[in-house]
């Protein structure tokens, strides 16, 4: 799941084409694809280790399902629902700017790699569960 540039544009597809998720590397871009990648690109930064550790974050998906997500300095973390509270933990790493993160609940593992907006802490993610493609996420930083 570490190749940042099959991550990157995965997420570019859907983002900026409205495309549906597709596997990673599944698609290939055009010469036009590539310039507005190098502008979607240009709209992204990398996480820094301190940002990730300092806040709470709220995690929404696609289907409407909301978390808070607690990022803690042991890359360990913990994820509640949003309004019953349901505990789950999981996992982060910070790896050349992006935030990959897994997060178990029961026999399911959903991995997922987060992607910095560098105009809003308003970030984005394609879930896999149990490595099978599952959903698109949208992260935000409650506090910086």
């Amino acid at each position: 799941m570490k190749n940042k540039a099959v991550t990157l544009q995965q997420l570019f597809l859907r983002e900026t084409l409205g495309r549906p998720i597709a596997e990673r590397g599944s698609q290939s871009l055009t010469e036009i694809q590539l310039e507005q990648y190098d502008q979607w690109l240009s709209e992204k930064r990398d996480f820094s280790v301190e940002e990730v550790c300092a806040s709470h974050w709220i995690k929404s998906c696609t289907a409407g399902y909301i978390t808070e997500v607690i990022f803690k300095a042991s890359g360990s973390l913990t994820e509640f629902t949003l309004f019953d509270r349901l505990k789950t933990v999981g996992q982060w790493e910070l790896d050349d700017g992006l935030l990959y993160v897994s997060i178990f609940k029961g026999e399911n593992q959903y991995d997922f790699v987060i992607v910095a907006n560098s105009s809003v802490n308003i970030h984005s993610a394609i879930e896999y569960k149990n490595d099978e493609l599952h959903s698109y996420l949208k992260l935000a930083q409650t506090r910086v």
